[in-house]
């Protein structure tokens, strides 16, 4: 018996026609093989259509068809279809959707429906008789069940050079599992460090690599753009050379799947190990950065970035050191390399990424995947309830109310508390029993609970309240152990639930499951709203799962966090009352005391007296020491300027304060007009569409492209923006011009009136001046 942790999975068909799943595990000693022999794929038919489904698929197609304990939503019942091979049902289920004959379930992959049926989501015991292999044990059709096991993970960071004018590969670097190893093309007279190897041409590099590699046998691989970059390269190189891209386990190829909207190649499969890019990974733990650039992340978490002198010109840079010094250039390939290795620990990225596939059986290397993940756990527990899962019939959008957002009181306000709901959206699910099979037996049923745009709920039979109140309890526990990437992952997956549920492209989608819950949830927000006006407080705002109360005037710190826990005790009673008494039902909705804020701003709308809505900003202090905090303002926004989000922030701390602030006003605003901060006054904004694709509306930063790649096509440079690039540009005398090809005399005043003014407006209305006001007095002086 062994216990291991899946890194890959894939599904091979053999000679004969059958197929064979193929799982890789790591172990705490060699790597495991599992062989699961001749395994079927399965789907599910109506079983009054199974002479039909014979005719259809005819002799073409080998299958067989069983009796199985299980219905559809329409309560018919179904019949299974097993193929030899996962190649055979989808020709299979292709022929049928033709021919308007309903499929179930005929999208899961059959290495995932193995795993789900037998609630396999991660961690494995492994039970067998096992063969060696070349460095990992095989087992052939073992007995597994689920584990407890947590893995020790051997992993690498890796990173390739390359010329931007040749396409041709440089160097391939490695950090990790005690080892620092430099790959690069030259003759061996090169002076370097010890953990530089020359070889002299591009095809040995690269075999020589492959075989080390091999040797190295780490579990997992980490990179910057590591799939769509670095691994894309080789196996580009790779094919051109007539080299196998063998950096799997046992000798085995990268495997290419496209994505379902494009035909690049997009997610690269290493049977045996997992490869994660740094910024998949970050996004899908819900990090933000204004760039997702190796050297802007680097910088912000490291306080260091990339060891060259201009990062925007490395391309050149690089050609240049491969010519004079590859030594150097060695040095900067592998700090690339320890730069993504310190960022995946800073972040816990590596342990993040084991308990999410823990949770939800996706792999370890999927990013997103909230419908996969969400059908991996529904699933398996459908299928006992004697359900299988519906057909998609509609992918069109289909429009759900969102979240609740009360009006707001503009303002400057001493003492705001803030009270939140703890996860709404899951707690309205457990409480109302918001769930796929409850709404399909709940029909049926005289004591249903009654939700929204006529959606009932069974009582007696459900799914994902289940669910998620596991993972609540998880959360919790790793909360109290101080499990982070633990706590962070349950989170994202719970929060995931109620968006997979209105999604038209997942199979449970039905309009009346996702506005039972946000109705419900507007319902909640204005009676909370209610009762605490009836209490004698002002609600100045609320959005979607928070309520912002101001206390009366009159109170400090101590009674702000009196009045605050007495609101957050007596809702929580009052909704366990009401719930049991209107519905039958136990709350599972906690209002918790989240903020108090000693100053807070409400501002409004720009150029209204009209509140505004999901922008707010105020001071907390903790431990006698302040923190701003800003939503939605200029101040946490990367489309404007540097110098508008420290002026905002300076600005706010000293009203906060109530410290003097009308000089810092007119001295930012001289600054810029003196031409003192050019380095802050930099736009930053993401092409949505081709450069050519903008026609009748051409925004500033377009503008700016264009102007920039006419230079650049000028001077023979290749093309630099596509969709998706970020333009770096700023405003001049003369329009807007690339941050790279400044020609003409910056525009102050345009600073001044679009990025200063509505800044410091925000806040100076309520202290009945304005910034023009400030200046216009400063300069009547003279």
């Amino acid at each position: 018996m062994v216990n291991g942790f899946l890194l890959s999975r894939q599904w091979l068909e053999r000679e004969d026609g059958n197929q064979d799943l193929i799982f890789w595990l790591a172990t705490d000693s060699a790597p495991v093989q599992l062989v699961i022999e001749s395994e079927e794929s399965v789907f599910f038919v109506p079983e009054s259509r199974v002479s039909d489904v014979t005719a259809v698929i005819g002799q073409s197609v080998s299958f067989r068809t069983g009796a199985v304990s299980l219905m559809d939503f329409g309560r018919e019942a179904v019949v299974a279809c097993y193929f030899k091979s996962q190649k055979g049902l989808n020709i299979a289920r292709s022929r049928l959707e033709q021919k308007g004959i309903r499929v179930f379930e005929a999208d899961i992959r059959p290495t995932d429906r193995f795993l789900m049926e037998r609630f396999l989501t991660g961690a494995i015991e492994v039970t067998g008789r096992p063969e060696s292999g070349n460095g990992f044990l095989r087992y052939t059709n073992p007995r597994l069940k689920p584990s407890e096991y947590t893995p020790t993970l051997r992993v690498v960071s890796l990173d390739i050079e390359t010329s931007w004018t040749e396409n041709i590969l440089y160097s391939i670097a490695i950090h990790g599992a005690g080892v620092d190893k430099v790959f690069m093309i030259g003759d061996g007279t090169d002076q370097a460090a010890n953990f530089v190897e020359f070889i002299e041409d591009e095809k040995r590099l690269i075999q020589r690599f492959l075989d080390w590699f091999s040797a190295l046998d780490p579990d997992v691989v980490i990179g910057w753009a590591v799939v769509g970059f670095d691994l894309a390269f080789l196996q580009g190189r790779c094919d051109a050379l007539g080299i196998q891209f063998r950096l799997g386990r046992a000798g085995s190829n990268v495997r290419w799947r496209s994505s379902n909207t494009g035909a690049e190649r997009n997610y690269a499969q290493v049977p045996g190990r997992v490869v994660l890019d740094g910024i998949e990974m970050l996004r899908t733990a819900t990090w933000t950065f204004e760039s997702f650039s190796l050297e802007f992340v680097a910088r912000q978490l490291l306080g260091r970035g990339k060891l060259v002198e201009d990062v925007d010109a490395r391309a050149a840079e690089i050609q240049q050191m491969f010519r004079t010094d590859k030594a150097r250039l060695a040095s900067y390939n592998l700090e690339d390399c320890v730069l993504v290795a310190e960022i995946f620990e800073t972040t816990q990225l590596i342990d993040f990424a084991i308990e999410r596939s823990r949770l939800t059986g996706l792999e370890m290397d999927r990013p997103g995947g909230s419908v996969a993940a969400f059908d991996f756990l529904y699933l398996p527990r459908l299928h006992r309830k004697g359900f299988v899962a519906p057909v998609v019939e509609d992918d069109s959008i289909a429009a759900s109310p969102g979240g609740y957002v009360l009006d707001s009181k503009p303002g400057l306000y001493d003492h705001v508390i803030l009270l939140d709901f703890k996860s709404l959206y899951p707690s309205i699910i457990r409480t109302f029993h918001v769930d796929p099979l409850a709404l399909v037996c709940g029909q049926v049923e005289n004591d249903a609970i009654a939700g929204f745009r006529g959606g009932k709920f069974s009582r007696h039979y459900y799914i994902l309240p289940e669910i998620i109140e596991k993972l609540w309890q998880a959360r919790d526990r790793a909360k109290l152990a101080g499990q982070a990437p633990m706590s962070q992952a349950i989170k994202i997956i719970m929060n995931s639930f109620y968006g997979v549920l209105g999604t038209p492209g997942c199979r449970f989608f039905d309009p009346r499951l996702v506005s039972s819950i946000t109705l419900r949830g507007h319902e909640i927000l204005q009676r909370t709203r209610d009762l605490i006006e009836e209490r004698g407080y002002r609600v100045i705002y609320g959005d979607t799962d928070s309520v912002f109360v101001l206390l009366n005037e009159g109170c400090d710190k101590k009674d702000a966090d009196r009045i605050g826990q007495q609101l957050m005790s007596e809702l929580n009673e009052w909704w366990r009352n009401h719930l049991e008494t209107e519905f039958g039902l136990e709350s599972c909705l906690e209002v918790e005391f989240e903020t108090h804020f000693d100053r807070f701003l409400m501002p409004t709308m720009r150029g209204s007296l009209v509140g505004s809505k999901k922008r707010y900003a105020g001071m907390i202090t903790e431990n006698g020491d302040t923190r701003l905090v800003f939503k939605g303002l200029e101040s946490v926004r990367s489309d404007w300027t540097q110098i508008a989000r420290e002026f905002q922030q300076e600005l706010y701390e000293r009203i906060f304060k109530k410290q003097p602030w009308e000089t810092f006003v007119r001295d930012t605003v001289d600054a810029v007009a003196r031409g003192e901060c050019d380095d802050k006054l930099v736009l930053r904004r993401r092409l949505r569409r081709k450069l050519d694709e903008y026609e009748k509306n051409v925004p500033p930063h377009v503008r700016a492209a264009r102007r920039g790649e006419e230079i650049r096509r000028s001077r023979g440079l290749a093309p630099v923006y596509s969709r998706g690039s970020w333009v770096e540009y700023v405003m001049t005398i003369n329009g807007p011009e690339s941050r790279a090809y400044v020609t003409s005399p910056l525009d102050y005043q345009f600073y001044i009136d679009r990025q200063l003014a509505p800044v410091a407006d925000a806040i100076l209305s309520f202290k009945a001046t304005s910034l023009a006001e400030i200046t216009d007095r400063q300069l009547g002086l003279f």
